[in-house]
């Protein structure tokens, strides 16, 4: 068999492998290891091990489970409750004024935790009961929990940023600065779309009731708020701070933020042994779940290379394109999208970024602004059906009154967001490459 017919043989097995259901690092190692034996024989399995061990034996996966770590401990600290009770008081009066409260949690809570499923279950325990209480659209109070908690996988310290940075060869450190304006502005697109809507239609987000805002006493509530911000503004100083200064690599920073996300626990009474195992076993089941694809992909990756995949995807899509950058672009983004509503983001990356890396730089796109535009897409596979991990976490946590139906429902208009988002990246670069700039990254 010629190479160009085993590579499409491998994709094309991949893509049945997963249809009839099969785990996605099982059909990935398979599919290597096999193909790797009809290649080189006996030889594939060191070959494989060699790129087995090429992966993991990086420094920057150190810092994954540790960001994760942080994460948990973070959702055990209860920083997030005492900080949306007062972001609550503050904006409630607003008409969406819970909205875009949740919003503006979600993205200090994407700055403190890196994963989305402890972003979407805070956010789901926190914001979703008050806003279904003060008679919010459920479509709107689910979009907007599905949405916010998506933040985590793009806004610094990102897990997703590790993974594509060990995969292109792009520096973590820069990756995370540049990942700011595209959070960010997502973050604002979303504030705008809740203010807006519930502006014009204020039945779908009501301010909190009279009775309640007359209740406050100002001096207390704004030394409430002024000390609720204070843990999360400790957590983002000690991880990014110390990361976009140069005073400490990524896996250096995110032992300091466990640690940091350990000590607000312990000051808020809630570090203890339960807590602990319950933290280290999220830690685990979410690690190990994120390394074995990577293993798997690792496989993939090395015999797809190796029998010219790269080069056939390469040339096939020039000519499709007839050699236009923006049409290979357009191309590139458009496959990831419909990648994302078929695999896991882990997938995704580990197995196309090696492929579309080579083409990005013959295409000459600058690797920093290319790796954004694909965790911006990539972002939008969280939210899009039927593949869709905040929907999925959303479900497990929220109130039976809020169906499926609704969040589905819910869910599109950010969709939309998230590509006009992606679409003013394309078109304003500096969006994503002033930070890294000014730090000298």
């Amino acid at each position: 068999m010629s190479p160009e017919l085993m590579v499409a043989a491998m994709f094309i097995l991949l893509l049945a492998g997963i249809g009839v259901g099969i785990p996605v690092a099982s059909v990935l190692g398979g599919l290597g290891l096999s193909f790797g034996l009809a290649m080189w024989g006996n030889r594939a399995v060191h070959v494989l091990l060699s790129a087995i061990f090429g992966v993991m034996s990086s420094d920057v996966l150190i810092a994954l489970p540790l960001f994760v770590f942080m994460g948990c401990m973070m959702e055990a600290s209860g920083v997030a409750d005492r900080l949306f009770t007062n972001l609550r008081i503050l904006l409630g009066s607003m008409r969406g004024g819970l909205g875009i409260v949740a919003i503006i949690l979600a993205t200090v809570l994407a700055a403190t935790t890196g994963i989305i499923g402890a972003s979407i279950v805070m956010m789901a325990t926190l914001a979703l009961p008050s806003m279904l209480k003060a008679g919010y659209n459920k479509s709107l109070a689910a979009g907007i929990i599905c949405a916010g908690g998506s933040l985590g996988i793009l806004i610094p310290p990102s897990n997703m940023l590790i993974l594509y940075g060990l995969a292109a060869g792009v520096p973590i450190i820069s990756l995370f600065a540049g990942a700011v304006g595209p959070g960010l502005l997502l973050s604002a697109l979303y504030i705008a779309y809740v203010a807006i809507r519930c502006y014009l239609r204020p039945e779908l987000g009501p301010p909190i009731p009279l009775e309640e805002r007359q209740a406050i006493n100002p001096v207390t509530f704004t030394r409430d708020l002024l000390v609720s911000l204070v843990p999360p503004a400790f957590l983002i100083a000690a991880v990014l701070g110390t990361i976009f200064l140069g005073v400490a690599a990524p896996v250096e920073a995110a032992a300091a933020g466990s640690l940091g996300a350990a000590i607000l626990a312990l000051a808020a009474g809630r570090l203890n042994f339960r807590a602990l195992q319950e933290a280290a076993r999220h830690t685990l089941q979410i690690s190990s779940t994120i390394l074995w694809l990577v293993v798997g992909a690792s496989m993939f990756t090395a015999v797809f290379l190796a029998l010219g995949g790269g080069v056939v995807a390469k040339d096939a899509m020039l000519s499709l394109a007839g050699g236009s950058p923006a049409v290979v672009l357009l191309m590139m983004m458009l496959l990831l999208f419909v990648l994302g509503k078929l695999l896991c983001w882990v997938g995704i990356l580990m197995i196309v970024i090696p492929i579309f890396t080579p083409i990005a730089a013959a295409l000459g796109f600058d690797p920093l602004w290319f790796g954004l535009l694909v965790a911006v897409n990539l972002q939008m596979s969280l939210l899009t059906p039927p593949f869709a991990y905040s929907i999925f976490y959303l479900k497990q946590v929220a109130p039976p009154e809020v169906t499926l139906g609704d969040i589905y429902r819910g869910v599109w208009p950010f969709i939309t967001l998230q590509a006009l988002g992606l679409f003013i990246i394309i078109i304003f670069p500096e969006i994503v490459l002033w930070l890294p700039r000014l730090l000298g990254r």
